[in-house]
């Protein structure tokens, strides 16, 4: 019962975040909080000892469907067994692909453990007056997000957390000082394999 309150601290918390002119809060949508809220739920029931946090939703991707590294193609057509359970349950207002989560899934297959996803800033940042754009989330952004990450930390307990990237290495290393903190390779820009090097370490391990 703890955990299902501080998940709806939690989520309470995401949905009165502004959306700006730089900053776009998809949990302003209640559609969109109640699919996080259905993943949330799935790692609940089934559980998962390795958190990954990235850098911040993508406009192809979680700003659409409210789950971290996903994107409505993937909640479609994936074949994983978590999708099998709960993808009837999400609703999408956008089909689109997005790279990252395409390689995540991917990965995953059918069945791996699906791992705590989260992110940095966990809203979409986009460049000022356009928020069909992606662009890095600042220092300031970061630092804000560190409370909602803590949050999630607190809801899952996991045993490793992963920094997807090197954008919130740093703060996870400082924020989770006594947690196991592993640096995976980002899949863009040519880094596909070296995620899916450090991906199978990661599942060799839980």
């Amino acid at each position: 019962m703890e955990t299902l309150k501080n998940v709806e601290i939690l989520f309470e918390k995401l949905s009165k975040r502004e959306s700006s002119d730089t900053v776009f809060n998809p949990y302003l949508d209640k559609t969109l909080l109640n699919n996080l809220r259905e993943y949330f739920t799935y790692l609940i029931k089934h559980g998962s000892s390795v958190m990954l946090v990235g850098e911040s939703p993508g406009y192809n991707g979680c700003r659409w469907t409210g789950i971290p590294f996903t994107s409505g193609y993937m909640v479609r057509n994936s074949n994983h067994i978590m999708f099998k359970e709960i993808g009837d349950r999400i609703v999408l207002n956008q089909v689109v692909k997005e790279s990252t989560g395409t390689i995540m899934w991917e990965f995953l297959g059918k069945d791996i453990p699906v791992p705590i996803l989260w992110n940095s800033f966990p809203f979409h940042p986009h460049k000022s007056g356009n928020p069909e754009s992606n662009r890095k989330p600042s220092s300031t952004e970061v630092q804000e997000g560190v409370e909602y990450m803590k949050m999630v930390h607190d809801i899952f307990e996991p045993k490793i957390i992963c920094s997807l990237g090197r954008v919130g290495e740093k703060t996870l290393k400082k924020i989770f000082s006594g947690i196991d903190i592993r640096y995976i390779r980002h899949p863009s820009r040519g880094g596909k394999n070296g995620f899916i090097d450090g991906m199978e370490e990661i599942n060799l391990l839980h």
